[in-house]
């Protein structure tokens, strides 16, 4: 079985749903973490505080420069990551979709690097 990385593409404009709304959807999300962990391909989950949250470290001239920020700004950022075990793409991919659909967010699926 292969790792697959499922990220979840959020919005940084910094609307949140309703408080009943997210509700719902953590709901939802807990449903998908649960059915990843009965069908044994959980690994790790979670989320991520927002972009303006994070420290960058460069490696610059044999040190490190240690700044404020987030490596890049966009549109859209990591809100989290859930890492699981797969067959193959296909099956990284139905994880994907039901993910999408308890997220109601988008969902980048990438394999990882180098693995029989």
């Amino acid at each position: 079985m292969k790792h697959y990385l499922l990220s979840v593409v959020q919005p940084a404009d910094g609307q949140m749903p309703a408080p009943d709304v997210l509700a719902g959807i953590m709901r939802d999300v807990e449903a998908f973490n649960d059915e990843l962990r009965a069908a044994g391909v959980w690994v790790f989950a979670g989320g991520l505080h927002a972009p303006d949250t994070a420290t960058m470290l460069r490696p610059e001239g044999g040190d490190v420069l240690i700044t404020d920020g987030p490596y890049a700004e966009g549109k859209e950022y990591l809100g989290g990551l859930c890492l699981i075990r797969a067959a193959d793409l296909d099956e990284a991919l139905a994880w994907g979709r039901k993910a999408a659909l308890a997220t109601t967010l988008p969902i980048e699926v990438r394999p990882f690097v180098d693995q029989h």
